[in-house]
């Protein structure tokens, strides 16, 4: 087991789900999915070799799955399960919208003397073409 010292600081979250893991395991259990997929992901941003040995795991398997693609899928995003919608005083000409989905996050702020749809606005920028 490494010294906590030498476990990089992005990956100790990771390392102490594995040392929780490898107190409480029975025999030769194999290495549960989720610790793979946070493994795999961590191989991908700081290199399979420096993962492997932060974490105690053998290269060739971390290696392995990096390389195949096993843990890597696209996370599904729900669709919103609750938008509020505030009523505005009239005469009010400055709003701001936000949105967050699964490319990224916008804001738009807008000011002026109309209310253009941005509702439709947003929409069309956000939506693939």
């Amino acid at each position: 087991m490494l010294d906590k010292k030498s476990v990089p600081v992005e990956m100790e979250k990771v390392h102490r789900r594995f040392e929780r893991w490898r107190k409480t395991r029975r025999g030769r259990t194999p290495i549960p999915r989720r610790l793979w997929i946070a493994a795999e992901s961590l191989a991908r941003e700081h290199g399979v070799n420096a993962t492997s040995k932060a974490l105690g795991l053998e290269f060739n398997k971390l290696r392995a799955f990096v390389e195949s693609g096993k843990t890597a899928k696209k996370r599904v995003t729900a669709a919103p399960r609750f938008l509020e919608l505030v009523a505005v005083p009239a005469g009010v000409t400055e709003c701001v919208i936000e949105l967050e989905g699964r490319r990224g996050k916008m804001r738009i702020e807008w000011k002026g003397s109309a209310a253009p749809d941005l509702a439709g606005l947003s929409r069309i920028l956000w939506e693939r073409e």
